[in-house]
Parts: structure tokens; C-alpha cells; sequence
């Protein structure tokens, strides 16, 4: 390949323009995490004080938070659909190929907000705080380079990456089933891995030469049953990710024995790694395949939709059901993928945007009430509306956001996921309404098991032990806000969010009508 190349294609049929950056923004952005992450074990002090490795840490995400605005306000050109490179630099025959489109662009800043919230969340940890902010200094770097990455081998190696940290933070500083949850979340994405590396290498060997770049590996766009083997491996090993039934039930022991920061990391970035990941490799990489199986995908959705609803009724700690809704409301996400069309895509992209804010308050917010009340079991709460109201105004709101309430982003992401099975005519019309009646079981179910978590929580009888704790702090005032304000700036005005990735769906759509033509020509000669 030639160094000189400014970009990066995902298929010749994209847009080819550009602005040159002229430097490694992009390395930077992800790289510096990282580098924070070494100088942490050289701070002074004992562990014990986390002061100084919580000031290197914010500080240093912080930085990188405003430079990944600033690079992208600079040199991204949201009306692009190709990916735009900003380095390029080959070393032992791994290429650092760093570059990002409408797909990725968006969720490397939800993924620099929510990690820096994450830290400044973790003001009480006490316990080896220099290991911990180190961790989740590596974890930065690692979810960015999972959504930049243009080499496989480097993608693969991010998101193998990612894992150590997360296994840590669970097993080091959780709750009393700590080591069952790391262990069990470790097993499960280690052994979807394995089928990400396979499906990859098989896709790298399946032409003339031999290539990792993710550009050229889409360009190959293998079918039959070559291309379905490696389309199910891929989809089974981001279905863990996402989670995708039945492949979800690491996700609720994981969200019960994480301390809400490292909650907030898992819901608000981790599952969309597994829907960004579908949709660059999946749809983008294998189209054919894709739109054979699509119905699949729509039928998957339907069950996460509604197991993930009723699931949720069950549980009685509230991060568990906070981590069913989020089994149920990834769901959306199966379903406008699986809609084919540029607005279920787009449904799809935006329903990731939103719930990666929406949960991470959920959980901020429910870290809040248990550091006062020291227990999640919904049974053993009540009466906290009137202890802690402004907590509970927060966790009122991002409970409305969570259920779809117009004016809030979960409502246009979910609509427009919806317009999207509707409007493709792919499907015959029998299936169109199927999907639409079964996935609004799921929004009725919503408000009914959100709506009541706020009843038992905070209403009906106070526990005496519970009668005098405090209210919200500005720190976590601040972080409550960040978060919750572009919820409502995106249910106000959705263009905000769609505008940065429409031209990639848009290109995605038409790469798959392209696609869907062709088949029909084949099927009219062999006719």
C-alpha cells in the first residue's frame, strides 16, 4: 500500500474526498491513555490515597476528551462516507492503520465522555487507587483503538486489550461475587474471541494474497457458504459483546458485582463495541450474506426486545434489572441492523449514541444512592424521595429517558429503528407488522418495570436505617448533568447525533442494495 494515500475506502463505491490532517491526531488520541497509564505506577504514596493518580487521570482524559473534539470539529467531514485516514505508519508487518467514518467517529467520543466520567465518578476508591486509574487509562486507549483500527490484527489485539482491564476491575474491586462475575465475563468474551480471530484470518487467506486491512478484506465480499461460516462466527462473537440472547448472561452478574464507575464503562461503551463491530464487519465486510440473514437478525432483536423486558421483572438488586433493560433495549439495536435499509441503520447507530448515555446515568446514579444506603436489594429500600430528592429527580429523568419518553433521545432512536422495519420492502408486510406488534411489547413492558423500580425504591415506606443520608454533591451534580443534557439535546434536535454518521449509513445502505441487485441478476440469468 502506499503511504501517501490519504484514505482509506471500506468499498470503491464511497465517497473518496478528504482533508489531510498532516499529523497522527488520531495515534495520539489513543496512545495517550496509555502512555498516563506507565507513569502511574511512579507516583508517590501508598496506594491508599487516591488524590494524585485521580488528578493524573482526569486530567490526562480530559485532554484527551478535548482532543478528540478538536480533531474531529477540524479534520472530520461528518459528509463523508469513507474512512478518512489520519496515520499510517507500518511496523513489523503489523499496520498502525488508524482512521474513522460515521460509524466510528461517534462512538470514540461517547467513548472519551463516558471514561472520564467514569474516573470522576470514582472519587471513594481507596483501595489500590494508582492500579485502578491505571486501568481504566488503559481501558481509554483500548476502546478507542477498537473503534479505529483498520488493520485486523490490530483490531483484534484492542479488543483483546480491553478485556484485562474490565477482568480486573470486576475481580479487585467488586462486590462479593466479584470472582464469579470476572471469571464468568472473562470465559465468555475470551471464547468469542476465538471466533473473531478465525472468521478474520479466514476472510485475510480467502483471496489471492494474503491482507488484514479491513479496507481491502470488504472489498473481497465473499458469499456462500465460505461467507455464511464466517458472517455466524463473526455474529456469535459480537453477540457476546452486545449482548445477544442467549449469549447475554455475563452481563447481569457482571453489572451486580461492578462498582457503578466500571458499570457505567460497561454499558455505556463495551455493548456498543459489539454493535459497531456488526456493523463494520458484518454488514460492511459481508453483504450478501448479510441480507440473507437479515430476517434472522430481526428475529433476534424481537427476543432480546422482550426476554430482556420480562427478565428484568425478576430481579430484585437494582443494577441487574438496570442490566436486563439493557439486554432488552441492545435489542434495538439487532433489529435496525437487521432492517437493512439507511434508517434502520441509522435507528441503529442512534439507539447506541443514546443508551450509552442513558445507562451510564442509570448506573452514576444508582453508585450515588448505594454509597449512602450501602445495599441494592430493592426489598430492603423505600422512602429515599424523601432523603434524597435530588437523587431521585436524576433517577427519575434517566428512567424517562430509558423508556422512550418523547423529548429524550431514547424515543427518536427507537422510532426511527422502527420506521426502518417499516419502511423496507424486503420484508413482506406479515413480517413488518409481526416485528412492529412484538417489539412494542417490549416498549409497553419498559415503563412498567422502570416505573415501579423508582416506587420501591423511592416511595412507600421509609427504612428507619435509611432515614438520614445526603443528598447529591456538586461533583456528582456535574457528572449527572453531562450526562443527562444531550439526552435531551438529541430528543430535541436528533440531527446533532445523525448528521455525524448519516453519510456512512447512507453508504452502507446502498453498498447493500448494490449487493441485493446483483443476486437478483444472478437469479434472472440461472432463470
Amino acid at each position: 500500500m502506499d503511504a501517501s494515500l490519504p484514505l482509506s475506502l471500506a468499498s470503491s463505491s464511497l465517497p473518496s474526498g478528504l482533508t489531510e490532517a498532516g499529523f497522527p491526531w488520531l495515534s495520539l488520541i489513543v496512545l495517550l491513555p496509555a502512555t498516563a497509564a506507565l507513569v502511574m505506577p511512579l507516583l508517590p504514596g501508598d496506594g491508599s490515597d487516591p488524590r494524585l493518580p485521580r488528578t493524573l487521570a482526569l486530567g490526562v482524559l480530559g485532554v484527551d476528551l478535548a482532543l478528540i473534539l478538536w480533531v474531529f470539529a477540524r479534520h472530520f467531514d461528518a459528509g463523508l462516507g469513507g474512512l478518512q485516514r489520519v496515520a499510517w505508519v507500518p511496523a513489523l508487518g503489523l499496520e498502525w492503520s488508524l482512521a474513522a467514518d460515521g460509524l466510528s467517529a461517534p462512538l470514540v467520543v461517547l467513548s472519551g465522555l463516558v471514561t472520564l466520567l467514569s474516573v470522576a465518578a470514582s472519587w471513594n476508591i481507596r483501595l489500590k487507587t494508582r492500579l485502578y486509574f491505571a486501568l481504566l487509562l488503559v481501558q481509554a486507549t483500548a476502546q478507542s483503538l477498537v473503534f479505529l483500527s483498520q488493520d485486523f490484527l490490530l483490531f483484534f489485539l484492542a479488543w483483546e486489550l480491553e478485556l484485562v482491564p474490565v477482568y480486573l476491575l470486576i475481580a479487585i474491586w467488586g462486590g462479593k461475587q466479584r470472582q464469579y462475575a470476572a471469571t464468568k465475563f472473562i470465559l465468555y468474551t475470551a471464547t468469542a474471541s476465538l471466533l473473531i480471530l478465525i472468521s478474520g484470518l479466514a476472510l485475510a487467506l480467502s483471496g489471492d494474497t494474503f491482507t488484514l486491512n479491513l479496507s481491502e478484506l470488504a472489498a473481497r465480499s465473499p458469499g456462500g457458504t465460505f461467507g455464511l461460516l464466517c458472517y455466524l462466527g463473526f455474529l456469535v462473537g459480537f453477540g457476546v459483546k452486545l449482548p445477544m440472547f442467549p449469549l447475554h448472561t455475563w452481563l447481569p452478574d457482571a453489572h451486580g458485582e461492578a462498582n457503578a464507575p466500571v458499570s457505567m464503562l460497561l454499558a455505556g461503551v463495551l455493548l456498543k463495541m459489539g454493535g459497531y463491530a456488526l456493523l463494520r464487519f458484518n454488514v460492511q465486510m459481508l453483504p450478501e450474506v448479510h441480507l440473507r440473514l437479515a430476517p434472522a437478525l430481526i428475529v433476534l432483536g424481537i427476543i432480546n426486545i422482550v426476554y430482556g423486558a420480562l427478565n428484568a421483572f425478576a430481579q430484585d438488586n437494582v443494577k441487574r434489572r438496570i442490566a436486563c433493560s439493557s439486554v432488552s433495549h441492545m435489542g434495538f439495536v439487532l433489529l435496525g441492523i437487521g432492517a437493512v435499509d439507511a434508517l434502520g441503520m441509522s435507528g441503529a447507530m442512534l439507539q447506541m449514541i443514546s443508551h450509552g448515555l442513558i445507562a451510564a446515568a442509570m448506573f452514576f446514579v444508582t453508585g450515588v444512592f448505594y454509597e449512602r444506603t450501602e445495599t441494592l436489594s430493592i426489598p430492603n429500600m423505600g422512602g429515599l424521595a424523601k432523603v434524597l430528592p435530588i437523587t431521585f429527580a436524576f433517577f427519575l429523568a434517566s428512567s424517562l429517558a430509558s423508556l422512550a419518553l418523547p423529548g429524550m433521545s431514547g424515543f427518536i432512536s427507537e422510532i426511527t429503528v422502527f420506521l426502518g422495519v417499516t419502511s423496507y420492502e424486503g420484508f413482506t408486510v406479515g413480517f413488518r407488522v409481526i416485528t412492529i406488534v412484538l417489539a412494542a411489547i417490549g416498549l409497553v413492558l419498559t415503563p412498567v418495570y422502570l416505573l415501579s423500580l423508582c416506587r420501591r425504591v423511592f416511595f412507600g415506606p421509609r427504612i428507619p436505617a435509611l432515614a438520614v443520608v445526603g443528598d447529591m454533591k456538586p461533583r456528582e451534580l456535574l457528572i449527572g448533568l453531562t450526562l443527562l443534557v444531550p439526552t435531551l439535546v438529541i430528543g430535541f434536535w436528533p440531527r446533532v447525533a445523525i448528521d455525524l454518521y448519516e453519510a456512512s449509513t447512507n453508504c452502507l445502505a446502498a453498498e447493500l442494495a448494490g449487493t441485493g441487485a446483483v443476486a437478483l441478476g444472478r437469479m434472472a440469468a440461472l432463470g
